[in-house]
């Protein structure tokens, strides 16, 4: 599996190129702060500002950035400028931790404009996580053909935990999360699409090798058992898919979701229930799996992506997690070997607001949005080498 993030593209010399001077030219607009890190020095840039809760970002091929504002609005941004909504959206409802929330490209998004959307659609029990997909036209300033390919099974009245991060494979197939819906029993109905990571084409068929594709639970879900996964990737070299989500108090978690394979929630946890009693049976039970990795107290993550570029060999196959309530962006160093977490760092802690979502550009820098009413797109490149 290959995440749609960080493909690199036979002969892009030219595109990666034109990408990396918008950017650049993008970056000008605004004074970079140097940051040191325990391994190499940081520049971070702002690049745009005055989005409404962005929640996802995508580069396109051409360096132009697409971001979703969690209010209901897609936009561009090429050269610092921000444009006016992109039109043709799928009917968006914003309500609570809902609205329109991650974006991802196609694999063949350079030559078919082909990409996805999550957002929460209402229906008639309520509110929901959907997925479309759609045609982006070439000036970037329309949706065509829009298709709403996965609509969960179950609506419900609760404005939370919708999930809902995308990461599409090598194969064309959409992994995508949903959260328990604030209603933690449903993240152990199997027939349930909630508390899950899911599995589908890019028609919103079903892959004929899920876990369930031939009965025993929704033939969508890939793995069960998650409180509010809003971080997903795959990484590009090992096919390892990642995961990580919200826990209550305390027990937010990373995991690498495996097919059929059950995470828990609410069974076991690392955390208590916000009034401070304990949750499920403790941190272990048999026919669950651990975690990775967990934090108590919580760091309320969003987006993570498995670190693969150029521009920081210091991190090759580390996990970059964004963090909302401590304002940062967390590394975890892996094991080379094992894929176990060698040991953390916390970043930029407090310096830029709510950090969102995190991307890696094509010339390996950090794309990175800001969870704010003013929200920002930030950029986090390697310092060079005269700076002070």
């Amino acid at each position: 599996m290959t995440h749609h993030r960080k493909r690199k593209r036979a002969g892009a010399s030219l595109i990666a190129a034109s990408a990396a001077f918008l950017l650049a030219a993008a970056t000008s607009a605004f004074a970079g702060e140097i940051i040191p890190t325990s391994e190499v020095r940081v520049e971070v840039d702002v690049i745009a500002k005055g989005l409404d809760h962005p929640w996802g970002i995508e580069q396109l091929p051409d360096g132009a950035l697409l971001v979703t504002e969690r209010s209901g609005t897609l936009r561009l941004v090429r050269g610092g400028e921000v444009s006016a909504p992109v039109t043709g959206l799928p009917p968006v409802t914003a309500s609570g931790q809902g609205g329109l929330l991650d974006v991802a490209l196609a694999r063949d998004f350079a030559d078919s404009r082909t990409l996805f959307l999550s957002y929460t659609a209402r229906g008639d029990n309520g509110l929901g996580t959907a997925i479309a997909r759609a045609r982006l036209s070439e000036d970037g300033s329309r949706l065509t053909e829009v298709t709403e390919i996965f609509r969960m099974n179950r609506f419900s009245g609760t404005g939370r935990h919708f999930g809902s991060r995308i990461s599409v494979s090598d194969d064309g197939t959409l992994f995508f999360t949903i959260g328990d819906r604030g209603e933690a029993e449903r993240a152990q109905d199997m027939d349930d699409h909630a508390g899950a990571v899911l599995r589908i084409n890019a028609d919103g068929s079903i892959p004929a090798d899920n876990p369930y594709a031939d009965g025993g639970a929704a033939a969508e879900i890939w793995s069960k058992g998650h409180r509010n996964p809003q971080g997903l990737d795959i990484d590009s070299e090992t096919g390892v898919l990642y995961a990580v989500e919200h826990g209550a108090r305390g027990g937010d978690e990373v995991n690498r979701p495996k097919p059929g394979q059950n995470y828990g929630w609410p069974e076991i946890s690392y955390g208590r229930h916000y009034s401070g009693a304990e949750i499920g049976v403790g941190t272990r039970a048999e026919g669950f799996e651990q975690p990775l990795h967990y934090w108590d107290p919580s760091i309320a993550p969003g987006g993570m992506v498995v670190y693969r570029g150029d521009m920081f060999p210091e991190w090759d196959g580390d996990l970059l997690v964004t963090a909302l309530k401590f304002q940062m962006l967390v590394r975890l160093d892996l094991d080379r070997e094992t894929g176990e977490v060698l040991a953390e760092e916390r970043l930029l802690k407090g310096d830029y607001g709510r950090i969102r979502d995190v991307r890696v550009a094509s010339d390996g820098a950090l794309l990175m949005v800001t969870d704010e009413g003013n929200g920002e797109i930030l950029r986090l490149s390697r310092a060079p080498a005269s700076s002070n």
